[in-house]
């Protein structure tokens, strides 16, 4: 080592000067948090479809009873209580025990059940107006058959397409 270099070292080393390599260092991160709510409310719902009663052709002369089905459908949100209920219909003079299909001002009576003997008519609930169905929610449909039947012996009823419509409630 040349003079002149070790001079330097000695008035540094005597000085204190002390020269230090400086390399990058990261940055230090600093961290901050808080929260994202989320919220829902699911609410209570069902919708209803029905399928028709088609009897078809009735000799109403004739001492046999006319059998049919129909049905409907309820879906309700998972959990929620429901129940169908049924009115008299529009016939002339219907009541939900008795009702009538009409054409023009002639009437064909007949009758819906919830069950396959035709003994529990399907009305609103109310006393002596028949049974309800009921369920509960499941998310998908719920399907409930309608029995109904045209009774025979209805001798004076005159060849003609006979129509009525039921209103259905679901109650939830």
């Amino acid at each position: 080592m040349n003079q002149s270099v070790r001079n330097t070292l000695r008035v540094a080393a005597l000085t204190g000067v002390v020269t230090i390599a400086i390399t990058a260092q990261p940055a230090l991160a600093a961290d901050t948090t808080s929260t994202l709510s989320s919220s829902a409310t699911v609410t209570a719902d069902c919708t209803v479809s029905t399928t028709a009663v088609a009897f078809g052709n009735v000799n109403a002369t004739l001492n046999t009873n006319v059998d049919s089905t129909g049905g409907i459908s309820v879906t309700c949100t998972n959990g929620t209580a429901w129940t169908a209920k049924a009115n008299a219909g529009g016939g002339t003079s219907a009541t939900i025990t008795d009702r009538r299909m009409m054409s023009g001002l002639e009437v064909l009576k007949y009758g819906l059940y919830t069950d396959t003997n035709r003994t529990l008519v399907w009305g609103d609930g109310s006393t002596g107006n028949g049974v309800t169905i009921t369920g509960n929610g499941t998310g998908s449909a719920q399907a409930s058959t309608i029995y109904a039947r045209v009774p025979s012996g209805q001798t004076a009823a005159k060849a003609g397409s006979y129509t009525d419509s039921v209103t259905v409630t679901v109650s939830y």
